[in-house]
Formats: C-alpha cells, sequence, structure tokens
C-alpha cells in the first residue's frame, strides 16, 4: 500500500460530527501510551503527524484520519491511566461506545497493546468489550523491538493467555522502529477496500 495523502479531516465528540462520506473507516484502540500515534505515523510515513506526547491522556476526542481520500484511521482517547478526572474519562468512554455501538462504516478494530508487559485489566475489558459487539479484531503488539528474542515466546504466551486467543486470532507484533507488522496491517486493510 502506497500512502500518497493524509488529512485529519474531523475531530469529533458526537456521532453529528462523524464523516458523511461512507468510506470504510479503521478503529485504533488502546490504552493511554501504548502507542497509537507512532503506529499512526509509521502507516502512513510521516514523521510527527499523528502527535506524540510524553503525557498520557492527551487526545480526548475521535480524530479522523482520511487516508488516500479512501478510507480513514480513527484514533480515540486511550484508556488507563491517563491524568483525566473520572467524570471526563466517563465522557471518553461514552463517546467511544456511541461510536462503536451506531457506526456501519467501522470495517475492522485494531487493538493495541504493549508486548513488554501482560495485557491490562482494561485490555482484557476493551477486548471482550469489542467481541461481545461482534467486531473483527486484530492485537498490534507495540513496541516489540524492545523485547528481547529470548523473552518474545514468554510475551507471545503472555498475550495468548491473557486475552484467551485461539491459534486463529494470532497479534501482529509491530515496530516503529524497523517497521515489523506494517504490511500486515496494510494487508488487513487493503482486503476491505
Amino acid at each position: 500500500m502506497k500512502i500518497d495523502t493524509v488529512d485529519l479531516k474531523h475531530i469529533a465528540v458526537r456521532q453529528s460530527q462523524y464523516p458523511e462520506d461512507n468510506l470504510a473507516e479503521f478503529l485504533l484502540v488502546g490504552r493511554s501510551n501504548v502507542g497509537k500515534s507512532s503506529f499512526i505515523n509509521t502507516l502512513i510515513n510521516r514523521k510527527n503527524f499523528a502527535r506524540t506526547s510524553a503525557k498520557p491522556g492527551k487526545t480526548q476526542t475521535l480524530n479522523f484520519y482520511l487516508i488516500n481520500n479512501n478510507f480513514y484511521l480513527i484514533d480515540v482517547p486511550g484508556y488507563g491511566y491517563a491524568s483525566v478526572s473520572k467524570s471526563t474519562s466517563k465522557k471518553m468512554g461514552l463517546m467511544i461506545e456511541e461510536y462503536i455501538k451506531n457506526r456501519s462504516n467501522l470495517k475492522h478494530v485494531f487493538l493495541l497493546i504493549d508486548y513488554r508487559h501482560k495485557p491490562s485489566e482494561d485490555d482484557i475489558l476493551m477486548y471482550n468489550f469489542l467481541k461481545f459487539y461482534n467486531l473483527p479484531i486484530t492485537i498490534i503488539a507495540t513496541k516489540y523491538d524492545k523485547v528481547s528474542k529470548n523473552n518474545r515466546l514468554k510475551k507471545d504466551k503472555a498475550i495468548m493467555d491473557a486475552l484467551s486467543l485461539t491459534e486463529n486470532e494470532m497479534f501482529i507484533p509491530f515496530s516503529t522502529i524497523t517497521k515489523k507488522g506494517r504490511d500486515e496491517v496494510y494487508a488487513i486493510i487493503e482486503s476491505y477496500l
């Protein structure tokens, strides 16, 4: 897949602000600081298009990135230890839930988890929430290059066990450094276009 154009086309907090052009949409979810912005930047071949932040919880809207005028990547607020109030956190959760429950354009969800750590309770909750809505999900294990080769089998097993994945529900190891996993993500997106 060749990325020619990228545009942050819509920033939404409610359904009335979603795009109306009926293009395929791919949702990116994960806890704060898992590397969603870096994942987007790697996919679109841009260094700092999606802003990365050292401070978790920076994204508080649904950000619709229009790619090649052909499909959207949607970045949503991260869950977990973001330093936001409980009421803000609840609002963001409801905003994401509204999108997931009502969006027929949503083709696939990429759930990003940090490969270095066992999936958190929040990761497991999100995975089960997405499964409840029968959404096609691919687990993206970010920061893959930060784990030594000797520890990777152990990390693979921790992810498989925590999320109760079957052999058919594998995850994609992903590295923003080496670009490992990018072609597999492209292939998933292309299969819907």
